[in-house]
């Protein structure tokens, strides 16, 4: 991490139907790979089965230690890299039975495992993940040399007392993969400028081009500053690589030249 910055992309891989799960894990490991030259990977909500493809998420879920695990491990330890790698149908085994979460797994580095975040918030209203997943229970945060990154899922954007969780435990990046609808794409961008506004922290908001389950999904991948101000945004909704430096002082900033945060008087 050069200078105290630490250079992000966001990979918005396409999901194409036709393609398999096991070609399309091997073609986001080449990928994550490529980018050599960054400090932090991150890759999209559910890229190996699709957000909204809810029947095929029992025969699509694995283990926290499964293929997509084993795969970003190997990649993000090839390229040296922090590596969210996006969010899994995670098969877990409880004491009353298996559950099916959704769950970003980011790996060090090292290809060590360095965070699991189950997403708290289902999208659904009484259908689809709603109804197959269960629920994460706690705010996650994961420390990087020199940053702290707190993690949150798609919908999760909408709830931003989850992203105040996370501004209280120091994270200075907020990191959302989504697979966000083409339908609701101007809700995608607002949100995100809202949550680095609101939080004074970057947000790296990365989504899925192509379609999910005949669902066509937004992409829009950015990387907006704690000011608000979009350091770099995909155009449009194809397969794109978006890249940008973050800095930790620029955070120490903007909070300490506007402090709007100390004046809270809600907790």
């Amino acid at each position: 991490m050069d200078g105290g910055t630490v250079r992000a992309s966001l990979i918005q891989i396409g999901v194409d139907p036709d393609e398999t799960v096991e070609a399309r894990r091997a073609r986001a490991a080449s990928l994550v790979r490529g980018q050599t030259g960054s400090d932090l990977v991150v890759l999209p909500e559910l890229w190996t089965v699709g957000a909204f493809a809810f029947d095929s998420f029992e025969a699509g879920a694995e283990p926290l230690d499964g293929p997509t695990a084993l795969a970003m491990s190997e990649a993000a330890r090839e390229a040296r890299v922090w590596l969210h790698a996006g969010s899994v149908v995670e098969r877990a085994e409880h004491a009353g039975g298996t559950a099916l979460y959704n769950t970003s797994l980011v790996f060090s580095p090292d290809g060590e495992r360095a965070a699991v975040y189950r997403k708290i918030h289902r999208f659904g209203f009484d259908r689809g993940e709603a109804t197959l997943m269960s629920a994460g229970a706690e705010p996650v945060t994961v420390a990087l040399p020199g940053i702290t990154l707190g993690l949150a899922t798609c919908y999760d954007l909408r709830f931003p007392e989850l992203f105040r969780a996370l501004t209280d435990a120091d994270a200075r990046a907020l990191v959302v993969p989504a697979g966000w609808p083409a339908r609701r794409a101007s809700h995608w961008s607002l949100l995100a400028r809202a949550r680095a506004v609101e939080n004074q922290a970057y947000v790296l908001a990365c989504g899925t081009a192509g379609t999910h389950a005949g669902v066509p999904q937004a992409g829009r991948s950015a990387i907006i500053d704690p000011w608000g101000e979009t350091l770099a945004e995909a155009p449009d909704a194809e397969e794109r690589v978006v890249t940008a430096e973050l800095d930790p002082a620029y955070v120490a900033k903007v909070r300490e030249d506007f402090p709007v945060l100390r004046d809270r008087v809600l907790r």
